[in-house]
C-alpha cells in the first residue's frame, strides 16, 4: 500500500515513522521547512521510553512529486486544512482514500445526516472547499487516542496510549477498512474497526472540548480545571448541551459528565493539544472543536448558552493572542 503522510508533526510523525519502521506499507510524506530538512538529513525518529525507532524517510515539499497514492493520511490542525486539501490533487486517484487523523469534528460529519440537509459546516469547511477537494466516497473516518510531542524538527516522543479508531463514514463494515487496519496493526497499533465512526468522534470530542480551550485560556493542566469546583461544573453543563445535540445526530453519549471527569482525572497533570499550540504561538484548533458543535446545536434548534459562553470567551482569548484569526 504505498500510504502519503501529510502533516509530519507529533500525530503524522508517530505514524510515519511506524509504518517505514514495520515496512508493512510505502511511506512518503510532505513536509516543509526545518522538518524537511531534518528528515531528509535523519530519516523517521520516535522516541519511546528509552529507545529510538528510526527508519529512512521519502519526503517532498510539493504533493507533483509523490504522485498518486492509495492512502492519505491527514495529520495537519485543523486551521491549516483547507489551504492542504486545495493541494492534494496530484496525490489522490479515483481509488485513493484518505485518513484525517485530525482532532474534533471533521468537516464530512454532517454528509448525508437528514437532521441537516446535507449542507456543509461552515465552522470548519467555509464554503465546501474541502468537500470539493476531497470526495466524501474517499473518505474514512478516525479517532486518534495517541498522545505524542515534537521534541525537535523531524523527532518525535511517544508519552502514553496506542489507539486509533477507524470506519466508514457511513457506518458499517468494509473490506478497504479491514485492509488498512492491517496495514497498521503491523506498524504496532491498536487497531479497533468502527461501525459507527461518527458516534466515536463525538464521545472523544464530548471529553475534549471543554478540557482543551480551558486550558489553552487558563493555562491550566487537566488535573487544575478539573479540582476547581466552579470549572468542573461549567465542563459538565457544556457537556450535557453538546450530549443532546448528539442524541439528535444518532450519537448518543451512554456516560454522564462526571463519568466522564473522573476518567480525565486518571489522566493526571497533562498539557491538552490546544495548550501546547498556544504555548507554541501556534494557531488554536478552536472552530474544529467548539464551533462546530455551535454551529450543530444553531441548526437543530438546539440552545447551547454554555457552549456559546465557552467559545466566546476562547475567541477573544485567541484573537488577543493572534493565535484565532479576526
Amino acid at each position: 500500500m504505498r500510504v502519503c503522510i501529510v502533516g509530519t508533526g507529533a500525530i503524522g510523525g508517530l505514524i510515519a515513522t511506524r509504518l517505514a519502521a514495520a515496512r508493512s506499507a510505502d511511506v512518503s510524506a510532505i513536509a516543509r521547512g526545518a522538518t524537511l530538512a531534518a528528515l531528509r538529513a535523519r530519516g523517521w525518529r520516535l522516541q519511546h521510553g528509552d529507545t529510538t525507532l528510526q527508519a529512512p524517510a521519502r519526503v517532498a515539499d510539493r504533493s507533483e512529486e509523490l504522485g498518486e497514492q492509495d492512502l492519505v493520511v491527514i495529520a495537519v490542525k485543523a486551521p491549516a486544512l483547507p489551504q492542504v486539501a486545495s493541494q492534494l490533487g496530484p496525490l489522490l486517484g479515483p481509488h485513493t482514500l484518505v485518513l484525517p487523523a485530525m482532532n474534533g469534528v471533521p468537516w464530512w460529519f454532517g454528509h448525508r445526516v437528514a437532521a441537516l440537509g446535507d449542507a456543509p459546516l461552515e465552522s470548519v469547511d467555509p464554503g465546501g472547499a474541502i468537500a470539493r477537494a476531497i470526495s466524501f466516497s474517499q473518505v474514512i473516518g478516525c479517532v486518534v487516542h495517541v498522545s505524542a510531542i515534537v521534541r525537535e524538527p523531524g523527532l518525535v516522543q511517544h508519552v502514553k496510549a496506542n489507539r486509533l479508531i477507524i470506519g466508514e463514514p457511513a457506518g458499517g463494515r468494509s473490506e478497504r477498512i479491514a485492509r488498512i487496519a492491517e496495514v497498521l496493526t503491523a506498524a504496532r497499533f491498536d487497531v479497533e474497526q468502527s461501525a459507527d465512526i461518527r458516534r466515536d468522534i463525538w464521545y472523544k470530542l464530548w471529553g475534549n472540548m471543554t478540557m482543551n480551550p480551558l486550558s489553552a485560556i487558563t493555562g491550566a493542566t487537566g488535573d487544575r480545571i478539573l479540582a476547581d469546583p466552579l470549572v468542573r461544573e461549567f465542563c459538565s453543563a457544556v457537556m450535557r448541551e453538546a450530549a443532546a445535540i448528539g442524541a439528535r445526530l444518532g450519537c448518543p453519549i451512554d456516560q454522564t459528565p462526571e463519568d466522564r471527569h473522573r476518567i480525565t482525572t486518571t489522566l493526571g497533570a497533562f498539557k491538552t493539544s490546544m495548550l501546547q499550540d498556544m504555548e507554541a504561538g501556534r494557531p488554536i484548533e478552536l472552530d474544529a472543536l467548539v464551533g462546530a458543535v455551535r454551529e450543530l446545536g444553531t441548526r437543530l434548534a438546539i440552545p447551547t448558552p454554555n457552549i456559546d459562553a465557552l467559545f466566546g470567551i476562547a475567541r477573544l482569548f485567541g484573537r488577543v493572542h493572534k493565535l484565532y484569526p479576526e
